[in-house]
């Protein structure tokens, strides 16, 4: 059960008990009308049946409630078929009852005309909490007036006094007042929740893809233009070397240091796409946790954008993957980071109220063996587990008079030396020709090969 609640979103969550309360307060109006009716009911034969058939329609009212209630939230919310046929039956059950109360009334089976209006609201809530979300509000309203004309005629017509009347006709608008205010209201609230999370997600998918086109418009900045080259001095170069020109040679060496420049460039926009910086990653981590209900307490020290480079990208990793824990793991409602100095190392603490939720340190999957290794690179260190009173620690410590071995580790992997190639005797480069190209003639030793093709 636990993981059944845990495992949806905050909207999942939210929309669940709505759902719930609006499928139980059908249910808690016909144990209302059993009261009363145990109370007042004269014990005669008609009366007794009358009450017995009023009950049975409530429970009636109930089932044929909760089913259109289910189909009418996701007409409402979701823009799926109305339900018109179990809310014509709704109206219609709810007929019936209003019909029997009005007919004790009438035989005098319930006493004075208190005991009827205590009755009528639990009689009719049901079929209009039923059909208040398939309809606009203006012909809801003309729907509720209507019924109280006919609810006051009806009266009338029955031999009850004017001002029973009335008042029954002001019983049933204000029932209809009830329903427009919980189950339709309800079923807005409910639209405008799964509205703002369709758009969260819409605007996280966008900030993806914005990021996506960023880094592959750098890309094609960075390696377009070197690669045109490196294509023309390459065949450039192979046909000089078939005429046994010497100047293929420089043209070869031309291109391993365009190809080793290309590397680097590449390597400074990976790696500073890679990097995560502190104070942002501080700053977005309390904008998420926020947005996710969870109170969100900084305490950071005058030092977050003094602290070296390297210092600041390997905290900022670990702030991104303890909030991305808080969020994923766990119920946490209040999350405190602690960002200190004590002049040699920096330490970083993200603690947590999630503590049942929280991933083990170590666990696979978890992110916390990567931070780890992470960390490890650059003399920093790693902890994590339950802090008591069901609290969660993770804490971080990096030395800050290790810069050197945080910008080694950040190019660890990635750095690749050049080297050439010995030449083999005897070896030829094969030239792939499209139909239709042509060489031009190589050019004077000294002349820049730019534009060598035509």
């Amino acid at each position: 059960m636990r993981g059944f609640w845990r495992e949806r979103s905050q909207a999942a969550k939210l929309d669940l008990y709505m759902r719930v309360v609006l499928y139980v307060m059908p249910w808690l109006f016909a144990v209302g009308i059993l009261a009363p009716l145990a109370q007042e009911l004269v014990r005669g034969p008609d009366a007794v049946a009358l009450a017995r058939g009023l009950v049975a329609l409530s429970v009636a009212q109930c089932a044929v409630a909760m089913h259109t209630i289910h189909h009418g939230l996701a007409h409402y919310v979701d823009g799926a078929p109305a339900p018109r046929r179990s809310a014509a039956l709704a109206l219609a059950l709810g007929g019936v009852s209003a019909g029997l109360l009005l007919t004790l009334q009438a035989i005098g089976g319930i006493g004075d005309g208190t005991v009827m209006l205590q009755l009528l609201p639990y009689a009719l809530l049901t079929p209009a909490m039923s059909t208040f979300m398939l309809s606009t509000l203006r012909r809801l309203v003309l729907g509720t007036v209507v019924a109280a004309a006919l609810v006051a005629g009806a009266m009338v017509a029955t031999g009850a006094e004017p001002p029973l009347a009335v008042s029954a006709a002001v019983v049933v608008f204000f029932v209809g007042l009830f329903a427009l205010a919980t189950t339709r209201s309800t079923a807005w609230f409910m639209a405008m929740i799964w509205e703002l999370d369709r758009s969260r997600d819409v605007s996280a998918r966008l900030a993806v893809a914005e990021e996506r086109l960023r880094f592959g418009r750098d890309m094609h900045d960075v390696m377009g233009r070197n690669l045109a080259v490196i294509a023309l001095k390459s065949e450039l170069a192979v046909r000089l070397a078939r005429r046994g020109r010497p100047e293929a040679a420089d043209q070869m060496a031309e291109v391993q240091r365009i190809a080793q420049e290309s590397q680097r460039e590449v390597r400074e926009l990976v790696r500073g796409y890679r990097d995560a910086d502190l104070s942002a990653e501080l700053e977005g981590a309390r904008g998420v946790l926020s947005a996710a209900g969870i109170d969100c307490l900084m305490d950071r020290e005058p030092l977050g954008d003094g602290l070296p480079s390297g210092v600041q990208s390997a905290l900022g990793w670990v702030v991104r993957e303890a909030t991305t824990n808080v969020l994923r793991h766990g119920d946490a409602r209040s999350c405190t980071v602690r960002l200190t100095s004590d002049g040699g190392r920096a330490v970083l603490v993200v603690e947590n109220d999630g503590a049942e939720g929280g991933p083990a340190p170590g666990t696979p999957g978890s992110g916390l063996a990567g931070l780890r290794e992470r960390l490890t690179a650059v003399g920093g260190t790693l902890r994590a587990g339950p802090a008591g009173d069901g609290r969660f620690r993770l804490t971080a410590e990096v030395p800050l008079a290790q810069e050197a071995l945080v910008q080694n580790a950040r190019g660890q992997g990635v750095q690749a030396q050049g080297v050439r190639a010995p030449e083999a005797p005897g070896m030829r480069l094969q030239e792939t020709r499209t139909p239709g190209a042509r060489a031009q003639e190589a050019p004077a030793p000294g002349a820049p090969a730019r534009g060598a093709l035509r």
